[in-house]
């Protein structure tokens, strides 16, 4: 069975209507073993806020040192988003291998007039997933109501109720007491349950579950408080969290007051199941949640939500209070069965509306939610047929000091998204074989892979859109001569997979298509808006488009250099050689007249087994060392974890950041941003190296790159401009010595991120493949150093400088014999 037929299966399941009840769920796992049998899970309930607190309490408890699940809903793009261990989705192979193995038994049951839905299934995947990856807890958000959820089948260590509002009436109940209490019978046997309700809620609350920690604000009496500090900048605010016998000050990743309640509920259920507070204080920073409150940009402000009832367009409306903008605009995009009267009338008055449709059968109409508006506001409202035409439409509309927000629903914030996270990667295939791969690996159909096979190869682009923009590709590729082949997935609302094959005339005339019907308003029905920025990511991963104009870096003219200066006494290859500030110093002048661009200053060791340092040990370290070269000819970066020993780097005199943690520490992009630096963000899985830490990928290139693309917005959110964030898909860093060689060979693949890419390779045990010896590869390291620069990394980061040197220079003379320049003469020898 293919992933596409596994997922295709499973959506198929989205016809049965929802049966309350956990007997169901209770039989599949029965029938797969109980594979949750021995996992602690906790369980996340509410009206709103769920989800954050699902995400923070999985961010604490992974800063606390613990293997995490989190199963969460609805999914952005993909539905593998719904069901992570450690952050990362479950692989293609697994809800293949969980599909083969539950099918027969569903289809069994179908037969029997008692099918499964696609949210009890999906359920007991995840599930199954935490049992087989045997997580230490896991945490799940509750559909709907509580105790006939799917979720429901688990018996919990901690639960919590969050708010309670009208919602899911036909389901559960007509008021807030029938609601809240189903939602309170998620409570756990042996600890109190958590929540945040208040009023007639809390009195059911308390009334089904017994033992209740309340969570509120300053003087509402409650066991917990959460004190909301207001916004530090567009992206963080304060928050303080009290209980009887603690105290956690931090910073959140998200605005508005309710988000310091949703961070008091998930301290309340971190410290039941044993979180200390340094790791709460952690956790909490680090809980970035797409799609809540994001502040996307802020010329003009562009902020995402996924309020999708009153009660969150309420909350959303205060917190809209925390930035300062002149007027908004509104981007409102709703499912049919919400009550757009009352969420119009939540929101703040906008000076314009643009309604719109999600690619889903659930959406309403946007002349519909335009009428609404039309009797709500003295707004200029105008239906749109799909969420990124609506959403441009608002953005032109809105001056540098106005407010775009798009809300109504968590659909529209994941097609909004794309404008940002899209990708477009260009691939190199040299043979039909390597075709059959590619389009294989995109999901495309058996049939689609022979026909296309033979005409790929030449000039190849894979991307993600919408299945209609897909549909508008599939019949305009053809036209300009060359072709599309797109994944044989059938859901809806989810992205598809399309890769394009022609010459780098068909690209050419393909983006002009797409730019003149984006302009011209023939995009085309519901969901296949968006199409300009398709162009624009096609344009520039074809070889159209040349890129933004360079600041002077020397990776902008080649392959640059990086000669590593490591002042640590257990570095894995030159550990105390340059300890000594005279010896660090001699060291760096050499590289410099080895030919580096950049000599990379580090006081701390990644590799496997290392210690530690503290930030003052390390400052002590490298600062002495960053001063007495920097007025060497190169730039001299700082590779370091630690945002305080990064500032004290650059106050020193560093110019740039090297990040092995890829922005793990909250601080580092902002003092990326303040400096205005370029900042190394590497994809690693553990820092220092654990040797024993497996991960399992189906495309090692292209997971790596959907995982570098949101640590790079995440950069690009705090104020760095993209062509300041480089990336380094992280060799040795979670990978194989087979996987890293993968990288090496589809280096050219990470051009889809849109940021120079650097590759650390220099004397890692990868070699150990080939014959060599980690920790000592020189003619390993040097080869791969050639093959890297003609596989177009941006930058190389080596030990051995005068070798690594000729490799690249080799390398850029086979590239461009006639326009290679010498070094030392300027002329051709």
């Amino acid at each position: 069975m293919e992933y596409y037929e596994a997922a295709n299966f499973l959506f198929g399941l989205r016809r049965f209507q929802v049966d309350p009840g956990t007997e169901s769920v209770r039989d599949l796992l029965a029938h797969l073993g109980d594979p949750h049998e021995g996992t602690e899970f906790v369980q996340v309930a509410g009206s709103n806020g769920k989800g954050s607190v699902a995400r923070m309490l999985e961010s604490t408890l992974r800063a606390d040192g613990r293997t995490v699940g989190l199963y969460t809903s609805p999914h952005f793009e993909d539905l593998r988003e719904r069901i992570r261990v450690d952050g990362r989705m479950i692989p293609e192979r697994a809800v293949t291998a969980f599909v083969e193995e539950a099918k027969p038994w569903l289809v069994e049951r179908a037969a029997d007039g008692e099918p499964l839905t696609f949210f009890e299934v999906v359920t007991a995947m995840g599930v199954w997933r935490f049992g087989r990856a045997d997580v230490d807890v896991a945490v799940l958000e509750v559909g709907m109501g509580g105790e006939l959820d799917a979720t429901s089948v688990v018996d919990p260590v901690a639960a919590c109720v969050t708010t309670v509002s009208l919602e899911h009436t036909a389901v559960l109940g007509d008021t807030v007491e029938e609601i809240a209490t189903t939602k309170a019978k998620v409570a756990p046997a042996d600890a109190p349950l958590v929540t945040a309700t208040t009023g007639a809620a809390l009195d059911t609350v308390r009334e089904v579950a017994g033992e209740v920690v309340t969570v509120g604000g300053p003087g509402d009496g409650a066991d917990v408080t959460a004190e909301y500090g207001g916004a530090v900048t567009h992206q963080e605010s304060r928050v303080s969290l009290a209980g009887d016998d603690w105290r956690v000050e931090t910073r959140l990743p998200l605005l508005g007051a309710y988000q310091a309640t949703n961070a008091g509920v998930a301290a309340a259920l971190a410290r039941q199941v044993g979180v200390d507070d340094a790791a709460l204080a952690r956790g909490l920073r680090s809980a970035h949640w797409p799609g809540r409150f994001e502040v996307i940009e802020t010329e003009p402000f562009v902020v995402l939500d996924g309020a999708h009832n009153p009660d969150a367009c309420a909350t959303l409306a205060a917190a809209l209070d925390e930035l300062d903008f002149d007027s908004l605009h509104l981007v409102f995009g709703a499912m049919h069965d919400k009550d757009h009267d009352e969420m119009a009338a939540a929101l703040p008055d906008p000076e314009t509306v643009r309604t719109c449709a999600p690619a889903t059968d659930r959406a309403e109409d946007p002349e519909v939610l335009a009428r609404v508006f039309e009797r709500a506001t003295d707004a200029d409202v105008r239906p749109n047929p799909s969420v990124p035409d609506a959403l441009s439409a608002a953005r032109d509309a809105a001056g540098a000091d106005d407010c775009v927000l798009l809300a109504g629903s968590l659909f529209c914030v994941a097609e909004a998204r794309t404008a940002w996270t899209r990708t477009a990667t260009p691939k190199a295939v040299d043979s039909p074989e390597r075709a059959a791969d590619v389009l294989r690996g995109a999901n495309a159909p058996p049939d689609a892979v022979d026909r296309a096979r033979e005409e790929a190869v030449h000039r190849v682009v894979e991307t993600r859109v919408t299945e209609r923009q897909a549909a508008v590709l599939e019949r305009r590729m053809p036209a300009v001569g060359g072709d599309c082949v797109t994944s044989g997935l059938d859901g809806g609302g989810e992205l598809h997979e399309v890769v394009l094959t022609g010459t780098l005339g068909a690209f050419r005339r393909l983006v002009a298509d797409l730019d003149g019907a984006s302009a011209g308003g023939t995009a085309g029905p519901n969901g296949a808006g968006g199409l300009s920025d398709v162009a624009d990511r096609v344009r520039r991963a074809a070889g159209l488009d040349a890129g933004p104009p360079g600041r002077g870096y020397p990776w902008e003219e080649g392959t640059a250099v990086m000669g590593v200066l490591n002042v640590t006494p257990d570095s894995f290859h030159d550990g105390g050689e340059f300890f000594d500030r005279e010896d660090a110093l001699a060291r760096a002048e050499r590289l410099v007249e080895a030919g580096v661009d950049i000599v990379d200053v580090g006081g701390e060791s990644t590799r496997p087994g290392a210690e530690e340092v503290a930030v003052e040990d390390e400052i002590a370290r490298i600062v002495p060392v960053i001063e007495a070269i920097a007025g060497v000819d190169a730039l001299v970066s700082v590779d370091t974890r630690k945002a305080e020993v990064a500032a004290a780097a650059l106050d020193a005199g560093a110019d740039l950041l090297n990040d092995v943690t890829g922005l793990e520490d909250p601080e580092m992009r902002f003092l990326a941003a303040e400096r205005d630096v370029p900042v190394i963000v590497m994809h690693s899985i553990d820092a220092p190296v654990d040797p024993d830490t497996r991960v399992e990928y189906d495309d090692v290139v292209g997971d790596v790159i959907d995982q570098l693309r949101e640590r790079v917005l995440l950069a690009e959110k705090a104020g760095v401009p993209r062509e300041h964030v480089v990336v380094d898909p992280g060799v040795g860093f979670g990978k194989s010595k087979r996987e890293n060689f993968e990288m090496l060979g589809r280096l050219g693949e990470f051009d889809a991120l849109g940021c120079p890419v650097l590759f650390g390779h220099s004397h890692k045990s990868m070699f150990e493949l080939v014959g060599g010896e980690g920790g000592d590869a020189g003619p390993e390291t040097v080869a791969a150093t050639a093959l890297a620069a003609a596989n177009g990394a941006d930058i190389v980061r080596v030990h051995d400088a005068a070798e690594n040197v000729r490799a690249v220079r080799v390398a850029a003379a086979a590239a461009d014999p006639e326009g290679f320049d010498p070094p030392g003469t300027g002329e051709d020898e």
